[in-house]
């Protein structure tokens, strides 16, 4: 059963892989993201005795949705995204939410990912998730979203930035990687945009979270501008 780590109060992390490679985590009563397809036994034994209402994805990569169908399903709770995501996790075809021409990379994705799944609910800048709010952060997929408490300056944003490379497991701060962003630019400017609210605590889809924001903000001043 994989070790649940308080990270905050109402904000629980879930590692799925050695090393924090892939995250999970519990805003209050909803879980976010869902590791890849074989996980999903994992998970679910992770979150026996939570009461868990809703499940919500950052973006539609088969890392973050590849247990969403199995979840959902076990525990009887609707699947909640962000609208550039919502064609490819109904569907199953993840391929929309990668760069054109990556054959290898979609692939990948129909092994790892997981089934076609109805989305209840599309949220948007603003809407309230958890005891968190819904920041709009495309530019990694069309639809990627981050999560924001203002109270102690919590952040979950997915794969905006990476806290490690779950390819080569070092430990450090860098974009996603390339050949799976289908707008760099346009995240540079997401990420941007979360380091303006100045966060204390910073969780990624990949790595450890980050407890120092004066970091994470001359990390992100650094990146480039196009």
């Amino acid at each position: 059963m994989p070790e649940i780590e308080q990270v905050a109060p109402g904000l629980l992390r879930l590692p799925l892989q050695w090393l924090d490679a892939i995250n999970v985590y519990v805003l209050g009563d909803v879980l976010v993201d869902s590791g890849n397809r074989w996980a999903a036994g994992k998970l679910l034994r992770g979150l026996e005795g939570q009461s868990i209402v809703a499940h919500a994805v950052t973006h539609a990569h088969f890392d973050h949705q590849g247990a969403t169908h199995a979840v959902c399903q076990h525990l009887g709770i609707p699947l909640f995204c962000g609208d550039g995501e919502r064609a490819a996790l109904e569907s199953g075809d993840l391929s929309r939410v990668l760069p054109p021409s990556r054959p290898l990379l979609a692939g990948i994705s129909r092994v790892l990912g997981g089934p076609a799944h109805p989305v209840e609910r599309t949220l948007r800048e603003g809407d309230e998730v958890g005891g968190f709010t819904v920041i709009e952060t495309p530019g990694h997929t069309p639809g990627h979203l981050a999560f924001w408490r203002e109270g102690d300056g919590a952040l979950v944003l997915g794969d905006v930035l990476f806290h490690r490379n779950p390819v080569t497991m070092r430990l450090t701060l860098q974009e996603p990687f390339r050949m799976a962003t289908v707008d760099p630019s346009r995240n540079r400017e997401s990420a941007r945009k979360l380091a303006a609210l100045r966060p204390s605590v910073i969780c990624f889809g990949h790595g450890p979270p980050l407890r120092d924001g004066e970091l994470f903000a001359r990390f992100v001043s650094s990146l480039r501008r196009d």
